[in-house]
C-alpha cells in the first residue's frame, strides 16, 4: 500500500476524532450548564472511567492471544498465507474477546 493512500485514510480518521471530541465535550458543557444532579456527573464520570479500563483489558487480551498465534504461526514454520494460518489468528481473536467477556462479566 503506497503512503498517498494512507495520508487520506488517516486524515479522515483524525477529523471524525475530533468530531467526536468536540461532541462529546459540548454535550458535558451543556450538561454542566444546566446544572445536572451532581449524582448523575458522578455516574457518567465513574461509567467512562471503567468503560475505558474494559476497552483496555479486551484490547490487552487479544493482542496477547494473537502474539500467541503469531508465535505458534512461527513456530508451525508457515510462510505462505494460507487458510489454516488465517484460521489460527481468527480463533485468537475470538478466544479473546470470549476471555474478556468473562473476565468482564466477573467483575462487573
Amino acid at each position: 500500500m503506497d503512503v498517498e493512500v494512507l495520508i487520506p485514510i488517516t486524515l479522515f480518521i483524525c477529523i471524525v476524532m475530533a468530531i467526536k471530541i468536540a461532541v462529546e465535550a459540548r454535550f458535558r458543557s451543556k450538561l454542566l450548564s444546566t446544572g445536572g444532579a451532581d449524582e448523575l456527573l458522578r455516574s457518567m464520570a465513574r461509567d467512562e472511567d471503567q468503560r475505558r479500563r474494559h476497552g483496555a483489558l479486551r484490547w490487552g487480551i487479544v493482542l496477547v492471544l494473537l502474539a500467541a498465534a503469531f508465535g505458534i504461526i512461527e513456530g508451525a514454520g508457515w510462510r505462505e498465507v494460507t487458510p489454516g494460518m488465517v484460521a489460527v489468528l481468527l480463533a485468537a481473536c475470538g478466544l479473546g474477546n470470549l476471555a474478556y467477556y468473562f473476565i468482564s462479566r466477573r467483575l462487573g
